[in-house]
């Protein structure tokens, strides 16, 4: 009998996650602090992250290595991804959503008040989790364009 794979499973130290990538701890704790990835924190602080969390930091080497954008336009292109429609936010809850007014950061990087997502743990939350790679992402985006 096989297992299925947790993708969102908090495995790997960022020790181990900065070897695999070739990227440097300090690195990783930068995209932490500038909203592109949220690493699982244990109590003691210790971060933690999961296969997703790989896939997400492959998306954002691969920009920043490959196709030369800067934090800044990564955080502007997660920006993009429509969060609102995504988990059906109402009305109400746009008006008071700093994300979709907003335009530079993507949705898990505010601080939700007054509206659907102050009740979210955006590491749990279905736009954080289900758009986690570059291809998803564009995927995403070109269905609303269709």
């Amino acid at each position: 009998m096989t297992e299925e794979l947790d993708k969102d499973k908090p495995l790997f130290t960022i020790s181990t996650i900065s070897e695999m990538l070739g990227v440097s701890p300090d690195t990783l704790r930068l995209y932490e602090r500038e909203g592109l990835i949220i690493p699982y924190k244990k109590e003691s602080s210790h971060r933690l992250y999961s296969y997703s969390d790989i896939e997400r930091l492959k998306c954002i080497r691969n920009l920043i290595k490959e196709n030369k954008i800067n934090i800044a336009g990564i955080n502007a292109m997660l920006s993009l991804i429509p969060c609102w429609d995504i988990i059906s936010c109402s009305e109400t809850d746009r008006e008071n959503c700093d994300s979709y007014k907003g335009n530079f950061r993507p949705c898990w990087s505010y601080k939700h008040i007054n509206n659907i997502c102050a009740s979210y743990d955006c590491r749990e939350c279905k736009v954080y989790k289900d758009y986690f790679t570059c291809d998803i992402i564009k995927n995403k985006l070109q269905r609303i364009i269709k």
